[in-house]
């Protein structure tokens, strides 16, 4: 009984089904709010959607004041959070997942790489000394929720090994994003703003390593480094990712001591309990609250927090974060849009640089020995996993932001953003549905 119990519990613990869950269906709802944006930004309503963009929300403190523009308070405070939710997504890779291991993590890190150098060098070579040059970034990064929503739609002609090394690959290529963000897309940096932002950090450094476990000590700590770092000229969301990094990943309880102690304090329950009333004792009462304080315990603050974020970071701020900066009104002609060296740059980036990269990058890593790739995962696995990985949306459009000051530049992105990953969607997925199988070991 208590095996089974242990089995179960940790079915519950793992992260990966939930995860993959919360991605896919969330990979809808973000299609639905780029696809309303589309429709708003050209129609008679566009007038609405730029008012509601630029409308100025701020606060005052005494002499302290901060004024933005609803659409930068989302792509520099709420796109905070959703970073944050993707750094929490990494530290558990890197502490408990597919990253948590040099063997587990040597296979997609090899892929993100090439994922990201390749559409960063064909956009480069595309817009070699141009107007768009600063945009070779944008096609870098995969958007796993709709990776893992058209894998998911796929169902069984995806092997699990498939999809969890997508994450993997997706989760690396976020990180390789935020890095690129904080060295390649920061304005002037000032210096005495990232110090104090520093000193913060290694406050909960040192409070992560004296047992600060409640996550409401972070928060505070968290708004005041989000505020420092915006302040600083680097982009506001990497402290959400650096506030991610400090969050306890271990669990105060392990499996056994957990089972123990509910166990103890259940069979506490049932022995100071009274039939003859309808409410609990006050020892049975004791009982529920040390039983909600042990099942905290063997929850990682990590975990807790994750699993508290993801469905306000999947319903709410990607969805908005689609609806404010996938709109772009088509004006003029669309094979001249298209056909631009920024357009032009991303569509080959995301399409053709992605999988090729992928691919390029594991290939060579086997021949050179430095990975194994698992065998239920063939090269025509890599190639539509490679086309799913070309799907950039939520972090393309974010990186276009950043790239350009040219309202006329970011139009011209956004579209190339939008073709490439829609063609990506498409292809990858009629690749994946109609890949012939191959015969299995045990019929050979």
């Amino acid at each position: 009984m208590v095996r089974k119990t242990r089995k179960v519990l940790r079915q519950i613990r793992e992260p990966f089904a939930e995860f993959v869950h919360n991605e896919a269906s969330g990979g809808i709802v973000l299609l639905l709010a780029a696809i309303l944006a589309l429709i708003v930004a050209n129609s008679s309503f566009v007038g609405l959607y730029d008012g509601f963009l630029h409308m100025h929300l701020g606060f005052r403190l005494g002499d302290f004041y901060l004024d933005k523009t609803l659409h930068h308070w989302i792509n520099d405070g709420l796109m905070a959070v959703f970073f944050f939710q993707v750094g929490l997504e990494i530290k558990r890779e890197l502490v408990a997942g597919e990253l948590s291991t040099p063997q587990g993590a040597a296979f997609p890190m090899v892929a993100a790489i090439g994922g990201m150098v390749v559409p960063a060098i064909l956009f480069s070579l595309i817009n070699l000394g141009g107007i768009g040059s600063h945009g070779w970034g944008i096609p870098m990064a995969t958007d796993i929720a709709f990776a893992l929503g058209v894998m998911m739609l796929l169902g069984k002609r995806v092997p699990v090994q498939l999809k969890i090394f997508v994450t993997a690959l997706a989760i690396v290529d976020d990180l390789g994003a935020v890095l690129v963000i904080a060295l390649f897309y920061t304005e002037q940096i000032q210096f005495t703003y990232l110090l104090f932002a520093g000193l913060i950090l290694l406050f909960l450094v040192i409070g992560n390593r004296f047992g600060m476990r409640k996550p409401v000590w972070y928060i505070l700590p968290g708004l005041i480094l989000w505020f420092l770092v915006l302040k600083s000229g680097v982009h506001a969301t990497v402290a959400g990712v650096l506030l991610a990094f400090t969050i306890p990943a271990g669990a105060k309880l392990n499996t056994d001591e957990f089972m123990e102690t509910m166990e103890r304090y259940l069979k506490r329950f049932s022995r100071t309990g009274d039939d003859d009333i309808t409410t609990l004792t006050h020892p049975q009462v004791d009982s529920v609250q040390a039983l909600k304080l042990t099942c905290q315990q063997v929850e990682a603050p990590l975990q807790r927090l994750e699993h508290a974020l993801h469905p306000w970071v999947v319903w709410f701020i990607m969805p908005l974060f689609a609806f404010v900066n996938a709109g772009v009104t088509f004006s003029g002609s669309f094979i001249e849009t298209i056909s631009h060296p920024v357009a032009l740059g991303v569509i080959v980036g995301l399409f053709v640089g992605k999988p090729l990269g992928i691919l390029l990058f594991v290939k060579l890593a086997e021949m050179l020995k430095l990975i194994k790739v698992p065998e239920s995962i063939s090269f025509m696995h890599l190639l539509g996993a490679g086309m799913l990985a070309g799907i950039g949306f939520t972090m393309a459009l974010f990186i276009n932001s950043l790239a350009f000051n040219d309202q006329h530049l970011i139009d011209i992105a956004k579209t190339g953003i939008l073709i490439a990953s829609l063609i990506a969607g498409i292809v990858g997925t009629l690749f994946l549905q109609f890949k012939k199988e191959e015969p299995s070991a045990d019929s050979e």
